[in-house]
């Protein structure tokens, strides 16, 4: 059975970090690019960022980018969101996605495969 579980949510002021956890299960890691999607109410969905395991090429929406970092570990088929220098329009419910082989594209118009439960995100100014 393929599983995602993200973890790693809470509540953090303004200006701090937090970091997500989504863990894989039930194929092959390393043939799939992740990414982590992110839903606020009232705004539209944002894909934020994404790795492809294969080679580590990432991509990070010029809203997040210098502020927060995906990596992999490959050993533990997890990979990491860490988020820093939060803002309040940061919060929102990040979703782990997954997709066989190259899925950037799929990644930016929300077409993964595989999606774990949200984890809620929560930055207060």
């Amino acid at each position: 059975e393929v599983q995602l579980q993200a973890s790693g949510g809470g509540l953090v002021q303004a200006g701090g970090s937090l970091r997500l956890s989504c863990t894989a299960s039930g194929f092959v890691f390393r043939d799939y690019g992740f990414g982590w999607i992110r839903q606020a109410p009232g705004k539209e969905r944002e894909a934020v960022s994404y790795i492809r395991i294969v080679d580590d090429s990432v991509y990070h929406a010029d809203s997040v980018k210098g502020r927060f970092a995906i990596t992999s570990d490959n050993a533990k088929n997890t990979v990491y969101l860490q988020m820093n220098d939060l803002k309040a329009e940061d919060t929102a419910v990040y979703y782990c996605t997954g997709r066989f082989g190259s899925a950037l594209h799929y990644f930016l118009g929300f077409d993964m495969d595989y999606w774990g439960k949200g984890t809620q995100v929560t930055v207060s100014s």
